[in-house]
């Protein structure tokens, strides 16, 4: 039986990563230690949600008030 630990943070880069390269390292890392991992990625800039096409959606407080 295996147990599992749901992760709610940031992960602060450096500005020139892509969040394409950031998720192949994460991958990378968590398969390299014969783990799995379930679930998503969303690219926050000065506080916003990025949208696919590249500009700002929503603030981050507008999800989580109390920060």
């Amino acid at each position: 039986m295996r147990k599992e630990f749901e992760i709610n943070g940031c992960i602060e880069v450096q500005p020139e990563i892509t969040e394409d390269e950031f998720w192949s390292i994460f991958i990378d890392f968590v398969e390299s230690k014969g783990w799995s991992f379930g679930g998503g990625i969303s690219e926050i800039h000065d506080g916003y949600y990025i949208l696919s096409n590249g500009q700002k959606g929503k603030s981050v407080l507008d999800e989580n008030p109390d920060l």
